[in-house]
C-alpha cells in the first residue's frame, strides 16, 4: 500500500503518522520478515495504541506476530474448534452505525464458563469472533461497535478469568478495533465482577465504554444508530444474526 494515499481517520498529525509508520516498518521487518505481509493500516493501529511511540508500538506488534504464529498457526479459527461457545449462541452481528461501523451484540447472560472447552476454547472463540467482524467490515472501516447486553446475568455466568483473557486479546492483539461499547441491562450483581475487571482496562478502552440506563436505552442507541440498522430487540428494525451465520 502507498502510505501517501492512505486515508487517515482523525486527520491531525497525519504526516507525523506517515513518517512514523515508515520508521516502524523498517524496524519490524528487520526483526521479523513476516511483517511485510501486513499493511500500513495495521501498523498504524499499533502506533495509535501506543500514542505514536515507535519503540512501544514495535514491541507490541512483534509480540502480536509471535502470538499469532502460535495461537492461530493455520491463519484462522474454525467453528469446529469452538463448539461449546457456538452452541451458547451469545454473539450476533448485523447492521452498521451512522458512520458505517459494524454492530455486534453480545449477551453476557448466555455465557457459561464451566463447559468442556475451558478457558482455551473461550479464547479461541474470542479470536474467531474478532476475525469474523474484521472480515465483514465495510471498505474504509477499521472499527466496530458493540452492545454488551447483561440482562439475566448471574453468578453462574461470572467468568473473571475469561473476561480478562478476552480483554487482553482485544487490547494486545487487536488494538484500535473497538470504536464504542454500550453496556445495557446491567444487573446490580454484575458490578462485583466489573470492579475486578475494570483496573485491567487501558485508558483508551475505558473511554469507549458507555453504561446505559434502561429508561434511556433506545434513545441513547438511536443517537449513534439509525432505526433501520438497530436490532429489533432495542426498538429498531433488524433481526439478530448469529455471528457464525453472518
Amino acid at each position: 500500500m502507498d502510505t501517501k494515499k492512505m486515508q487517515y481517520e482523525n486527520g491531525s498529525n497525519s504526516e507525523e503518522e506517515h513518517n512514523k509508520i515508515l520508521q516502524m516498518r523498517e524496524l519490524v521487518e528487520k526483526q521479523d520478515s513476516t511483517s511485510k505481509e501486513y499493511d500500513d493500516l495495521t501498523l498504524r493501529r499499533f502506533l495509535r495504541a501506543r500514542d505514536l511511540d515507535i519503540d512501544k508500538a514495535c514491541t507490541m506488534f512483534l509480540k502480536y506476530l509471535k502470538w499469532r504464529k502460535s495461537f492461530v498457526p493455520t491463519g484462522s479459527i474454525s467453528v469446529t474448534e469452538i463448539p461449546n461457545h457456538i452452541a451458547q449462541n451469545k454473539l450476533f452481528m448485523q447492521g452498521t452505525d451512522k458512520t458505517g461501523r459494524l454492530i455486534t451484540v453480545v449477551f453476557g447472560g448466555r455465557h457459561y464458563p464451566n463447559n468442556p472447552g475451558g478457558l482455551e476454547e473461550f479464547k479461541r472463540y474470542v479470536v474467531f469472533t474478532l476475525e469474523r467482524i474484521i472480515a465483514r467490515m465495510p471498505e474504509g472501516q477499521e472499527k466496530f461497535v458493540s452492545i454488551a447486553d447483561i440482562q439475566g446475568w448471574g453468578y453462574t455466568n461470572s467468568d473473571v478469568r475469561g473476561y480478562l483473557a478476552a480483554l487482553s486479546i482485544l487490547q494486545d492483539y487487536y488494538p484500535e478495533r473497538l470504536a464504542k461499547m454500550f453496556v445495557v441491562h446491567v444487573p446490580y450483581v454484575f458490578m462485583a465482577a466489573w470492579k475486578m475487571v475494570y483496573p485491567f482496562i487501558d485508558e483508551k478502552t475505558k473511554k469507549k465504554i458507555v453504561f446505559v440506563e434502561n429508561k434511556h436505552l433506545t434513545s441513547t442507541l438511536l443517537k449513534d444508530i439509525d432505526e433501520s440498522q438497530l436490532p429489533d430487540i432495542y426498538g429498531g428494525k433488524l433481526k439478530l444474526v448469529p455471528i457464525q451465520d453472518s
